[in-house]
């Protein structure tokens, strides 16, 4: 995509704050000097069997967009796509009705959308939100001494695939349900709250491949704990089971000249690592100073961070460094 992108023509805009060429998690849109529009949309085909729980997690992974900038959504649209002839309606009703549900929860409103005729389901959300132009969070700005935070575990794409293969835990499938359709609505405005340099939301890249997007555009080298990074329990497992998504496999592959991994970290957990997320967490690069309590605030408030995971360093001959 990378690629594709850079080779995409400009138009400058003195009123883009924020557009494609450095990979942000949304577009931005300055109205005046106090109000700017947040623009995203996300879709993607079913990750779990329940279609209301589907419609909850596409909307939330939708949402998230707005949220890493530190925005607030105020309206969405519906992006569906289904096969009319073969599919009960009742299974389209439970979907948009988890995707209204969870909007709503936002404090946002659905507005209308769009329909395609598809083989496949496919289902998400066209978001509009709104941010002080001045209070903007991006991912190009962590600072070398910035500690790093992630606000969920690691392991939706692999349990993900367990669960299409017919291969999953029971138990597995309700915990990673249980955080793919949380909101990052307060993490985002803790982080706001406390005051943070950078953030980005871990989605289809995976953790390492949106932290080479923070450190390429912050221009510094991100350096992770491995052992501290939140996974969810049984991922290795799945590893081990073969499972490991197609897109997770090529991000590894992408990345492999950016990123040192130390050789002690074991090599399970380094697929956890580049495993591609369905609603994922947020990774924020804070201040040393503000760092514990930014983790206590997250914690008293519900959000499931377990603490600091890693570190910003003056930019070295990598992007990435991942040590045990």
């Amino acid at each position: 995509m990378a690629y594709i992108v850079r080779r995409l023509p400009e138009y400058p805009n003195d009123r883009v704050l924020v557009g494609p060429k450095t990979f942000a998690d949304a577009g931005i849109y300055k109205i005046s000097d106090e109000m700017a529009l947040v623009g995203t949309l996300d879709f993607f085909t079913p990750v779990v069997n329940n279609p209301y729980d589907y419609g909850q997690i596409a909307a939330a992974n939708a949402l998230s967009d707005v949220y890493a900038m530190g925005g607030k959504p105020l309206t969405a649209m519906n992006i569906l796509c289904y096969p009319l002839k073969s599919l009960d309606k009742d299974v389209l009703v439970e979907i948009l009705k988890g995707g209204a549900d969870k909007v709503n929860e936002a404090g946002a409103a659905v507005v209308g959308g769009h329909t395609l005729q598809d083989n496949e389901i496919k289902y998400g959300l066209s978001v509009t939100g709104i941010i002080h132009p001045d209070k903007i969070v991006t991912n190009a700005g962590a600072r070398a001494g910035d500690m790093l935070v992630l606000t969920k575990p690691l392991g939706t794409g692999l349990i993900i695939s367990a669960i299409k293969a017919n291969k999953v835990f029971e138990e597995d499938i309700s915990i990673v349900t249980k955080s793919m359709v949380l909101l990052n609505k307060t993490a985002s405005e803790v982080m706001l709250e406390v005051g943070a340099s950078a953030c980005t939301d871990i989605t289809g890249f995976g953790l390492m491949g949106h932290a080479y997007e923070m450190a390429e555009a912050s221009r510094v080298t991100l350096s992770f704990f491995a052992e501290r990074i939140p996974v969810f329990e049984g991922c290795e497992r799945y590893v081990r089971m073969g499972l490991i998504p197609g897109v997770s496999k090529l991000s590894k592959k992408y990345l492999k000249d950016v990123i040192r991994i130390d050789s002690r970290v074991r090599e399970g957990l380094v697929d956890v690592l580049f495993d591609s997320q369905t609603s994922g967490g947020l990774l924020i690069s804070i201040s040393k100073e503000k760092s514990e309590t930014l983790c206590a605030k997250l914690k008293e408030r519900g959000v499931m961070v377990t603490g600091i995971i890693g570190e910003v360093c003056e930019r070295m001959d990598v992007s990435i460094i991942v040590s045990p």
